[in-house]
């Protein structure tokens, strides 16, 4: 009997010693990370460096948003290790030695104020791509009437954003176009583009889920409403569309491929050619690993696991 417990206790205490990872040692040299870039990535990073540091407690990390722009700009300038980028990377980026690692996903979707005269029509009705099209691109809507086929003369006021950012680059690539192509007043920021829809009654604009949702109570932002996307456009928001009462439900539509890509978009981590500084890789490659733990719990939508394999396989 004695001999079976002894064999147990040795069985159990292996299992132990074996599943556990001890976290790497990181050398006092290598002891800063420096990121900035896309809005979108801004509060993920944030938690994830904060559940870092907890492992490495004596690693810094210095996150500044900014738009997936400058971001870039930075870090192929050696400002920063990594450049948060909420778009595909350019190949003339690639050429310059921008290395991109997918990390998240997420999305952009179109936001008005909630206090709009009409919101319960335009709740119902939704907005076809095409009158999206003629809001953001060709600028022939003018009137709420005009985009959703209702009785208002109330103009639209469109928003844009101002800085050069994936959002907007994602919302253009949905109308098959470039950010440059959008019209409307531009504003600097996520934060800022939902400050002004939130201000104004008859504004609409376009915003990340994680801007558009507040993160402790999960419903949309007080002030603002979610334009639903009449996708099978037929003039209606059916049941299997009505995706965005909650940031569940439309992180649940995003995974299952009812929300369209784009704009659906995955996320990145930018780096310039294979980072030297131990301590940036070891943070990539757990964020591609623990780190996703944090990443539906945040908003996101977290990535498949054989494409955060073939991500973490660039860093060797």
């Amino acid at each position: 009997m004695k001999t079976r417990f002894l064999l147990i206790f040795l069985l159990l205490m292996n299992l132990l010693f074996t599943s556990y990872t001890p976290p790497v040692s990181i050398p006092p040299s290598d002891n800063q990370i420096t990121l900035s870039g896309a809005f979108a990535l801004y509060p993920l990073a944030v938690k994830w460096a904060e559940e870092f540091r907890k492992l490495h407690p004596n690693v810094r990390i210095d996150i500044t948003a900014g738009g997936a722009g400058k971001g870039m700009t930075d870090v192929l300038n050696g400002m920063v290790d990594i450049g948060m980028v909420s778009r595909e990377v350019y190949p003339d980026e690639t050429k310059k030695g921008a290395l991109a690692l997918a990390v998240a996903k997420d999305a952009v979707v179109a936001v008005m104020n909630a206090s709009n005269p009409a919101i319960k029509e335009i709740l119902a009705k939704g907005m076809k791509k095409d009158a999206g099209n003629n809001i953001w691109v060709s600028g022939k809507y003018k009137t709420w009437g005009q985009a959703f086929g209702i009785k208002s003369s109330a103009p639209i006021h469109v928003y844009t954003r101002s800085d050069a950012c994936g959002a907007a680059e994602v919302w253009a690539k949905f109308f098959g176009k470039k950010q440059e192509d959008l019209l409307g007043s531009g504003v600097y920021g996520d934060p800022g583009l939902a400050l002004a829809v939130k201000k104004d009654p008859i504004g609409l604009g376009y915003n990340n889920i994680g801007y558009a949702y507040d993160h402790t109570t999960k419903k949309q932002v007080g002030g603002i409403c979610i334009v639903p996307v009449d996708l099978n456009n037929n003039g209606k928001i059916d049941p299997e569309e009505n995706f965005y009462n909650s940031m569940e439900d439309i992180i649940n539509a995003i995974s299952q491929g009812k929300y369209p890509s784009p704009p659906a978009r995955d996320l990145y981590f930018v780096t310039k050619g294979k980072p030297a500084n131990k301590a940036v890789t070891e943070f990539i490659k757990w964020v591609l690993t623990d780190g996703q733990k944090y990443v539906h719990e945040t908003g996101y939508i977290a990535l498949p696991a054989e494409k955060l394999a073939k991500e973490s396989a660039k860093l060797k």
